[in-house]
């Protein structure tokens, strides 16, 4: 069996590794150049763990080929997953689906034969209908089919996500593209992987429905994170005692800076946007998006008040760029407005990233410093802020800490370290969601 995946970004690139992997000859269309030239050439445009191998093993073995030229990656192709970007739009929060129509318009005009064009980005309901319609302007000669299979890939473990699904979620209404969808999957049969078959419009939805939700469920603990510091509660003990309900579960019950990254603050955004305009507007879905843009600059206010209400003349360490552990994603990460906030506020930013800090150097204000390892961003601090809990910093000692900065503040915002231990060393240890008692008892 043959596939062709449009795009060679984090979903196209993850997705079409897999499917080789899963024994389909993938033939991924790159239209960058540099990107094309960094997929020929094996180097990874992207970091997710276990990804360079998997690509390498099967690009080995020829059943992964990047390339240009369309007509040469759709020849012979059961299924073409259109896998581009959906960026949020300009002033209005809606998905923007120009790159999406223009794949589908592509391939309309390369394809020799009928074939199932699959949408694997995020859209919109009511990308697939528009797709067909693209699909019989352009090619009245030929009866292609349309789904929907969207992907629910977490940043750090996708590959295991993609090839032990909780779910595999596709939309069709006609038998041909229920059979082409089935025979891909088939290996997931043998691991007895839910696969569920719904309307085109149902697909759409679900991805949306999942990402909001889960934002939702962070921002929740969010705010309960802050109540609990009101109450002299423990988030952690609270996220325990609620998460153990098998009816809400314990996962995404870390209360932190927000949430960041490529899916919930595009998603849940344009989740608004299509409920407005569909006349049913989602209210919990308005206030998670509100409820996050106002935690960032509650966080900047937080490290403020530890430095004694203001930031000027201060040296800040900084451990952790990206919004998440095991990925170089700095899109919508928390540390973006928090720094440029520290640093307009007159701080001085030293900060270490295992792996988003060339990704950041854009993003960031010039003056930002970039150092070699977690020490050496600590050296002669006045205060250390964690903002994402890479393995590699929850083993740091706080006694070496206390040796190597300048002061003895440090504002941990994903609750990676032990109060007591942090006291001993002489910090003033502040975190999210604890009884004074644990943070130092001094805020």
């Amino acid at each position: 069996m043959k596939i062709a995946m449009i795009g060679g970004g984090y979903v196209g690139l993850v997705s079409g590794a897999c499917f080789a992997e899963f024994g389909v000859e993938v033939a991924v269309v790159e239209a960058d150049p540099a990107r094309l030239a960094a997929l020929q050439a094996g180097k990874m445009p992207i970091f997710e763990p276990g990804l360079a191998t998997l690509v390498a093993e099967n690009v080995a073995a020829g059943r992964l080929s990047f390339g240009d030229d369309l007509s040469a990656g759709l020849r012979d192709a059961e299924a073409v997953f259109i896998a581009v970007g959906t960026p949020t739009r300009r002033g209005d929060g809606h998905a923007d689906l120009t790159y999406v129509y223009a794949a589908a318009e592509q391939v309309a005009r390369a394809l020799t034969a009928p074939t199932v064009i699959v949408t694997k980005s995020t859209v919109p309901v009511g990308t697939g209908r528009r797709i067909a319609e693209i699909l019989a302007s352009v090619r009245p000669d030929l009866e292609c089919d349309v789904a929907s299979n969207p992907e629910f890939l977490r940043e750090g473990n996708a590959i295991g996500d993609f090839m032990r699904p909780d779910r595999v979620v596709i939309g069709c209404e006609s038998q041909r593209a229920r059979d082409v969808l089935n025979k891909l999957y088939r290996p997931l049969y043998l691991i007895e992987a839910p696969i569920i078959f719904t309307g085109i419009e149902t697909a759409e939805l679900i991805k949306y429905a999942a990402n909001a939700f889960l934002a939702m469920k962070v921002t929740y603990i969010n705010e309960m994170a802050d109540l609990c510091e009101r109450l002299g509660a423990d988030v952690h003990d609270v996220a325990r005692g609620i998460g153990l309900d098998g009816r809400i579960g314990r996962k995404f019950l870390h209360p932190g800076p927000g949430y960041g990254g490529s899916c919930f603050p595009k998603d849940t955004l344009a989740l608004v946007r299509i409920a407005q305009e569909a006349g049913a507007p989602s209210r919990l879905v308005e206030a998670t998006v509100a409820v996050n843009d106002a935690r960032k600059g509650a966080m900047s206010a937080r490290i403020m008040a530890a430095c004694g209400g203001s930031v000027r003349g201060k040296t800040i360490a900084i451990l952790g760029l990206t919004f998440k552990p095991e990925t170089d994603d700095m899109r919508e990460s928390p540390s973006l407005p928090i720094i440029s906030r520290l640093v307009g506020d007159g701080a001085t930013v030293r900060a270490f990233d295992p792996e988003g800090m060339e990704q950041a150097k854009p993003l960031l204000p010039a003056s930002v410093i970039y150092c070699r390892d977690a020490m050496d961003a600590a050296d002669n601090a006045d205060v250390l802020v964690l903002l994402t809990e890479w393995n590699e910093f929850r083993a740091l000692s706080p006694t070496r800490l206390a040796t190597v900065m300048r002061g003895k503040v440090i504002v941990d915002l994903r609750n990676v370290y032990d109060p007591a231990a942090m006291r001993e060393a002489g910090f003033d240890y502040r975190s999210i969601g604890r009884p004074l008692a644990d943070r130092g008892g001094r805020e």
